[in-house]
């Protein structure tokens, strides 16, 4: 038996005695920014700094350019990207859109019934 809690997560109830599990909609928003960041071409989620300054202060602001509905037993996302100057903008967006997907079934066991992208603009910089 599934339910949703509060808007704020999901709770899935087992039958037996092991208990329940709570995964918060911040979990899985986290789990979606560190899934785009690592595809090549997305500079960072907009609102946030890039993936590698990210990997070594800590990751609490990859879930910000992410917002996560989770609806009894599915999640839909939406994300703001910021891409890489010279990458095709719509074959990153699939790599994305596929990454995420895969990440947030595997991991929560949530179906992900779609992956919206915003570009929201684009890093001009050399070095990446």
């Amino acid at each position: 038996m599934e339910k949703e809690l509060d808007r704020n997560g999901y709770v899935s109830e087992e039958d037996g005695n092991a208990g329940s599990v709570k995964i918060a909609d911040d979990v899985v928003a986290m789990i979606a920014g560190i899934a785009a960041t690592e595809v090549d071409g997305v500079s960072a989620m907009a609102g946030n700094i890039s993936h590698e300054f990210m990997s070594k202060v800590g990751v609490k602001s990859l879930k910000k350019g992410v917002k996560v509905d989770v609806i009894g037993k599915s999640v839909r996302v939406d994300l703001a990207l910021v891409m890489d100057y010279g990458y095709n903008i719509p074959a990153a967006s699939q790599k994305v859109q596929e990454k995420v997907k895969s990440a947030i079934e595997n991991m929560t066991g949530l179906d992900v019934l779609d992956v919206n992208i915003r570009i929201a603009g684009i890093n001009m910089q050399k070095d990446r």
